[in-house]
């Protein structure tokens, strides 16, 4: 079934258009910001494969959030390349009626040409790589495995030679670590093709040791940028885009920068999210879930599962970074790892 129902709206009248699964909660890199090594170490117990969301359950559960008016699905984790034959995946979600853009998250540490290509075949549209500095020092610091930057250099150009672009590249910035990235980033992808966004550091979950202190806000990155390379705002693609455009002024490019923290979008957001687990969440910052895997994996039909997300969205208020305090920081959220950006 792929009729369109009325498309969901929450209790601010903010529609369900994106989706984003993460399909495993593993990941090769160890980035402080995401999953620190000292909590998610050698012995650190990830769930089983029998606990993850099969492929047919998430295309699946994807068919129907595309009744309810999803139309922007993203693939994330952990690291959605370890997640094997990943591309099958992308194939049964490329197939789906409805679907106008469907899209990966990764850290490009296998993202070689070969799968680059497996991937664009399969029906991806476009990928987004992480890369948080172009020194090694830093950048070997922060995924805190040794990885090169020219490896992930290398993954971008991958993605480009496949046609998955435009190629977006995450930054995510944090005082003292690497604010002296922006600047060098900007400069080295400038004129390229690609779009580098810039990410406010966040309190996502608990792990992460977060203090507003080491938050660069996006003023001060827009002026980092444009003492340099002058830029001007630019009109978003569509409403509730996360990112904030900025366009060179010579023409060349431009860039995106995420203010979850100083500048909140609550107001437009459109998305859920689905962990490996099969937990729905309905905010990056939330506590509570949803159980779709026990609905998947019961006889429930999908008329009794689309009645569900239908009533999850309709009852929908979050606005966690609008109302963000001292106190709501500390609250217990879910981990980046298990639900992706």
């Amino acid at each position: 079934m792929t009729t369109l129902l009325t498309p969901a709206r929450d209790n601010f009248s903010r529609r369900l258009k994106d989706l984003r699964i993460s399909v495993t909660d593993r990941c090769n890199f160890r980035c402080a910001y995401c999953m620190p090594r000292e909590i998610f170490g050698a012995s650190h117990q990830f769930l089983d494969r029998k606990a993850l969301l099969t492929f047919e359950e998430i295309a699946r559960v994807s068919s129907l959030f595309i009744q309810c008016g999803v139309e922007k699905i993203r693939l994330t984790g952990g690291e959605p390349l370890l997640r094997r034959d990943i591309h099958v995946l992308v194939e049964m979600l490329a197939k789906l009626k409805g679907i106008k853009d469907l899209t990966l998250t990764t850290n490009g540490s296998v993202l070689t040409p070969e799968r680059a290509r497996l991937l664009k075949h399969a029906g991806l549209h476009r990928i987004t790589v992480s890369l948080d500095a172009l020194d090694d020092p830093t950048f070997k610091a922060m995924n805190d495995v040794g990885f090169p930057v020219a490896r992930v250099l290398d993954a971008i150009e991958n993605a480009a030679a496949a046609k998955l672009t435009p190629v977006k590249v995450n930054v995510v910035i944090k005082r003292g670590v690497n604010e002296h990235a922006v600047l060098p980033m900007a400069r080295h992808f400038k004129g390229t093709g690609h779009i580098v966004r810039f990410i406010e550091y966040m309190d996502v979950g608990n792990t992460n040791g977060w203090r507003l202190d080491d938050v660069v806000s996006a003023a001060e990155i827009m002026r980092l940028i444009n003492a340099e390379l002058p830029i001007e705002p630019a009109s978003a693609n569509y409403k509730g885009e996360v990112a904030k455009r900025w366009r060179y002024r010579d023409g060349s490019g431009e860039i995106g920068i995420i203010s979850s923290v100083t500048q909140p979008f609550c107001a437009n957001c459109t998305r859920a999210r689905l962990s490996a687990k099969g937990q729905l969440y309905t905010c990056l910052f939330a506590a509570v879930s949803h159980d779709l895997r026990r609905l998947l994996r019961s006889e429930a039909s999908d008329e009794y599962i689309l009645g569900t997300l239908q009533s999850v969205w309709n009852r929908r208020d979050d606005r966690y970074s609008e109302v963000r305090t001292s106190r709501t920081v500390n609250l217990p959220k879910v981990e980046m790892s298990y639900i992706g950006g």
